[in-house]
C-alpha cells in the first residue's frame, strides 16, 4: 500500500527509522548498505545500528572531491555506474539520493542497484521530480550558464553544479511504472521541497520563477514541491518483470 503525503525537507529521519526497523527484523545482524550517489553528500542516520557502507558515484571532479571527504564510507567506487562492481544480493539497503535525475541510462543503473539488493531489502530513493516547476527549470538550463547560475543561487556547501538529465524515470509516474514492472513494492511515497536554489541567497527569486512557471503551465508543473521521497521494498520472493 502506498502512502502519499507532503513532508518538509527537514524530515530526514524517515530512512533512518526504516533502517533501524530492518535491523531489528534481522535480529541485530550487521546491515550492508550501498550509498549510490555518495558524492552528493547526503548521509543516513544509522546510530546504534552496525553497518558496513559502500559508496558509488560518477567520476566527476566535484563528486570525487565530495566522496573522498566522507568519513562514513568503508569502501567506495568512482566511475561508470553501469560498470560498478555490484554483486547480486549483496546489500540489505540501497540508498540513492539525488542520483537518478543526473545520470544517463537511469533505468539500467536502477536495475543494477535492485539486482544488488537482497530479497526483503530496502531501496530508499530521494530525487528531484522532472514534473515540477523546479525540475523543469533545472533541466532546461543550458550547461554553460549552469555554473554561473549555480554560483549565484546555490547555498554554501552545496555540491554542484551537477548534470541535469531528468529521464522519464525521474518523476513520480516514471518511478511508479518502473516499480510495477520490476515487482517492487512502494511502501511509502512522500513529496518535499529541497531544491538548492530554494535554500540559497536568492531563494526569493527562485521561488518567484517557480511560481511563474507553475502558473504558465496551468499548474501541471507544481511549484509547491520538487522532490520525491520513496521507501521501496524488494519482495522476499522477487518475481521476474513481465515484458
Amino acid at each position: 500500500m502506498s502512502e502519499v503525503r507532503w513532508v518538509p525537507a527537514t524530515q530526514g529521519d524517515v530512512f533512518g527509522q526504516r533502517i533501524r526497523e530492518l535491523w531489528t527484523e534481522q535480529l541485530g545482524r550487521r546491515l550492508d548498505i550501498l550509498v549510490a550517489g555518495c558524492g552528493h553528500g547526503q548521509t543516513i542516520e544509522v546510530d546504534r545500528v552496525e553497518t558496513r557502507i559502500t559508496g558509488i558515484d560518477e567520476d566527476l571532479p566535484v563528486l570525487r572531491a565530495s566522496c573522498e571527504g566522507r568519513g562514513d564510507l568503508d569502501t567506495r567506487y568512482i566511475g561508470d555506474l553501469r560498470a560498478a562492481p555490484l554483486l547480486p544480493r549483496t546489500f540489505d539497503v540501497v540508498h540513492a539520493a539525488f542520483l537518478l535525475e543526473r545520470v544517463r541510462h537511469a533505468e539500467l543503473v536502477l536495475d543494477r542497484l535492485v539486482n544488488a539488493l537482497r530479497p526483503g531489502g530496502l531501496l530508499l530513493i530521494r530525487m528531484r521530480d522532472r514534473a515540477t516547476a523546479y525540475g523543469f527549470c533545472d533541466r532546461l538550463l543550458p550547461g554553460r550558464p549552469r555554473g554561473l547560475v549555480w554560483s549565484w543561487f546555490a547555498p554554501d556547501g552545496a555540491v554542484g553544479p551537477l548534470p541535469a538529465i531528468y529521464e522519464q524515470v525521474a518523476s513520480r509516474e516514471g518511478i511508479h511504472s518502473y516499480c510495477l514492472m520490476r515487482g517492487l513494492m512502494i511502501a511509502e511515497d512522500y513529496s518535499g521541497t529541497s531544491g538548492p536554489a530554494l535554500r540559497g541567497p536568492h531563494a526569493r527569486i527562485a521561488r518567484a520563477v517557480c511560481r511563474a512557471v507553475g502558473r504558465l503551465s496551468g499548474d501541471r508543473l507544481p511549484a509547491t514541491r520538487d522532490e520525491i521521497i520513496l521507501v521501496i521494498r524488494k519482495p522476499q520472493n522477487h518475481f521476474a518483470r513481465l515484458i
